[in-house]
């Protein structure tokens, strides 16, 4: 199964093959549970999500549009909005008051087995860390505070001493930089 790409795998698990789940949770627990650890701080609570959402997948994997979103963009986007979910549902948050790129746990390598999967995966990660890079400091914080901390723009804009309005801006013009520079991904 190794041979096929992330679509087909989600195309497998639609129809409720398991070995298809167990390829995909193969190739993507890791980045799942790092993008969970960041958010929610604790690896016990990371674990947790990490299940939950390959539970997900099996039980939605029918929804998932591949003209929408890559098969990793859309596994880290369920997994951030299950973190932050968990965080507010527990009214906890990181006790940590900032955060900076390099403080961000890397993306795990692909399996060694595949090294055409690793190779454009540590590419896709260099373009990523370029484009990030290339973002003015204030666009990166607050991204930063919103995507690996989980905060709401609302809690950014305390955090910064910023109005609301600015936070929401500087996500805005980030993200939109961000999609310019990398839309051919």
């Amino acid at each position: 199964m190794q041979q096929l790409d992330d679509p087909a795998l989600i195309e497998l698990i639609a129809k409720k093959e398991e070995d298809a789940l167990g390829e995909l949770y193969d190739r993507y627990n890791r980045l799942v549970f790092s993008v969970a650890l960041n958010i929610v701080g604790g690896p016990g609570e990371a674990e947790e999500i990490t299940l939950d959402i390959f539970t997900r997948v099996w039980e939605k994997a029918d929804t998932y549009r591949p003209e929408r979103a890559k098969v990793y963009t859309w596994l880290t986007r369920m997994t951030r909005n299950r973190s932050i979910d968990i965080l507010r549902r527990e009214n906890v948050r990181p006790l940590k008051h900032s955060v900076a790129w390099s403080e961000v746990i890397k993306e795990p390598k692909a399996e060694k087995d595949n090294p055409e999967t690793a190779a454009r995966i540590t590419i896709l990660q260099e373009r990523v860390r370029e484009a990030v890079a290339s973002l003015p400091d204030n666009q990166k914080e607050a991204l930063a505070l919103a995507y690996f901390k989980g905060l709401s723009h609302s809690e950014i804009a305390s955090k910064l001493n910023i109005p609301l309005g600015t936070a929401k801006g500087r996500i805005r013009s980030g993200m939109q930089k961000l999609r310019g520079l990398l839309q051919d991904e």
